[in-house]
């Protein structure tokens, strides 16, 4: 089976967030993400991990004003120096936690500004992440977000536009990350896109879809997934980023095979 990890932000809502961590390694996992670490002191972070003995798998760059309902600020013209002091506040937080993968949320497509203009604003933005993560040692990876039911005029929807855009910034750091639930939704053929795509992948998470819940409650087969996985011989973290349909702990079968 792959190494999973468990997304703090989503799962084990049930206790405080500092307790998530004892709980998930209580549940068997060894790795955790969540999408933000910016509202905790990062020596506060480590020491949980830490006291768990876990790994800090990934987290995302500043992605805004997330509470008015930005989604990353990467393709966004004239905020490109917001972007960059986010950046060096990503690598402070990646350094402390030794977290050697960070995620770029590329941000909606904005109302009046040129889609081109867009583009190429994300491209720059991303080539110089690229460089300053590859400075530390960190991969930078690039998620596709479907943009039909969760995250409507999100710039990067396909696994496509997010290789267009790996390609044109042309830099060896960066990889896709690839999230089942979203690809499912937008694409489908999960696993010989899988395996097309492996070796561009930097990072994988899931959730059944529909529903964003836990594996088993939707239609993607995700036994035949991870045995794929394991096939290709993939040695990154599989991150179980859904809403538990109740409980976590109740919905944690999966784990089992």
């Amino acid at each position: 089976m792959p190494r999973f990890a468990a997304n703090l932000t989503l799962l084990f809502n049930e206790v405080p967030f500092e307790q998530r961590f004892a709980a998930a390694r209580h549940a068997g996992f060894d790795g955790v993400e969540f999408l933000f670490p910016y509202a905790w002191p990062e020596q506060q972070l480590a020491g949980w991990l830490r006291e768990q003995g876990q790994t800090q798998v990934l987290f995302n760059l500043p992605p805004g004003d997330w509470e008015a309902g930005e989604r990353g600020i990467a393709a966004l013209p004239g905020r490109e120096s917001e972007f960059r002091t986010g950046v060096e506040d990503a690598i402070r937080y990646a350094r402390v936690l030794e977290c050697r993968r960070l995620n770029c949320l590329a941000g909606l497509r904005a109302p009046g500004v040129d889609e081109a203009r867009q583009w190429e604003t994300l491209r720059e933005n991303v080539r110089y992440a690229a460089g300053r993560l590859a400075d530390e040692g960190i991969t930078l990876c690039l998620e596709a977000i479907n943009s039909r039911v969760d995250m409507p005029g999100f710039m990067l929807d396909t696994s496509s536009r997010v290789l267009q855009l790996i390609d044109e910034v042309g830099a060896d750091n960066v990889r896709l990350q690839y999230d089942l639930y979203h690809m499912q939704i937008m694409e489908g053929d999960l696993i010989r896109t899988l395996q097309r795509l492996m070796p561009r992948i930097g990072h994988i998470q899931f959730a059944d879809n529909p529903g964003r819940h836990e594996p088993g409650t939707g239609e993607i087969n995700f036994r035949s997934i991870f045995r794929v996985l394991d096939e290709a011989g993939y040695d990154g973290w599989v991150s179980a980023e859904y809403r538990p349909l109740t409980t976590t702990e109740a919905g944690l079968g999966w784990l089992d095979g």
